[in-house]
């Protein structure tokens, strides 16, 4: 995508980056996304894979596997694209320090966002210089459709809360404004995730409703995750 493309209203398009092991990626992964990017008019979201997770254990599958996985996975997806700069560097990637490259990559003027889960986002205000991250981008929550957690939070969190915008903001905020914005978008809970995902194919049973059919072909073909 051409950085110096423009959307209607005369601003660059809305970015969103997506991070995480994806061991594998799933069904969960993918439907939370897509309806959080119907709701905030999100036309492109990079898929970011880790290679050294600061913060869990490494991952089973290899980098080459895990990009393959993606690559398959979002194969008939335009909405989806994937960002290997974390699978590059042979160091721990921290969210802060991807997000500071993002930024000098694509200047000052264009809006970007990074999309989290409910509980990365709980944990935001314990990183460290956490308010100098809504300086280079917005927060996009893929939130659960009961926010009891998130409302008793950010009640807890006036700084934090402050910069919360509403659906009728979307466009002014998150596609007008280069940074310093979080929307909660209300995204069904896939009762999915990748740690189940493996426990299940190390018991032999299947996960085809879980997964991309191409996915699960890949994971049976080359054996993935069996003890």
């Amino acid at each position: 995508m051409s950085l110096k493309s423009k959307d209607q209203h005369g601003s660059p398009p809305l970015c969103a980056w997506f991070g995480g092991t994806f061991d594998p990626i799933h069904l969960g992964h993918l439907n939370a996304v897509s309806e959080l990017a119907r709701q905030t008019g999100l036309k492109k979201v990079y898929l970011l894979p880790n290679h050294i997770p600061p913060h869990r254990s490494q991952p089973i599958a290899t980098v080459q596997q895990r990009w393959d996985m993606l690559a398959l996975a979002i194969q008939d997806q335009p909405l989806f694209s994937l960002d290997d700069r974390e699978l590059r560097k042979n160091s721990p990637s921290y969210t802060l320090d991807t997000a500071n490259q993002i930024r000098q990559a694509y200047g000052d003027s264009t809006p970007l966002a990074f999309i989290m889960g409910e509980d990365s986002f709980l944990s935001l205000p314990s990183w460290h210089d956490w308010e100098s991250f809504f300086e280079l981008f917005h927060i996009l929550v893929c939130a659960r459709a009961c926010e009891g957690n998130i409302t008793h939070f950010l009640q807890q969190k006036p700084r934090l809360k402050a910069r919360q915008i509403q659906q009728n903001q979307v466009t002014k905020k998150l596609h007008q404004q280069p940074y310093g914005f979080f929307y909660l978008a209300k995204t069904p809970l896939w009762p999915i995730s990748s740690s189940e995902i493996r426990r299940r194919c190390q018991s032999g049973e299947s996960c085809q409703s879980l997964l991309p059919s191409s996915v699960w072909e890949y994971i049976q073909l080359k054996k993935l995750y069996v003890i």
